[in-house]
């Protein structure tokens, strides 16, 4: 059985986006990002570190994974999601429902500045 996490240890809120496309008038379009329902959750962010990358995502840990993000299971939430905490940017790079029962996700995230 997995830990999961408690309340108290969800201390961060963050919002969830999905890239969406929107017509740019020339034919075209261009990505930009909007809320997910629900647009806010209570998580828990720690900073990644080899043991524990390596537990979510198995023998192969990447490089780029900055911060493990534990939440309740949002269904909007995929690969392409992006968390935004207080201007900080993560981005979903690996995820984990844990004991695939849609109680908790535990999140891979990459963050990028900019």
């Amino acid at each position: 059985m997995a830990r999961y996490a408690t309340i108290g240890q969800r201390r961060n809120l963050v919002s969830v986006d999905n890239p969406s496309r929107v017509p740019d008038g020339d034919g075209g379009f261009s990505e930009t990002f909007s809320s997910a329902s629900p647009a806010t959750m209570w998580a828990r962010i720690e900073p990644a570190t080899a043991s524990n990358v390596e537990r979510l995502v198995g023998n192969t840990v990447e490089g780029k994974i900055t911060h493990l993000v534990t939440m309740l299971y949002h269904s909007g939430v995929g690969m392409t999601t992006r968390l935004t905490h207080e201007g900080r940017y993560l981005f979903v790079r690996g995820l984990q429902n844990v004991d695939e029962i849609d109680r908790q996700l535990v999140l891979a995230c990459e963050e990028v500045v900019g």
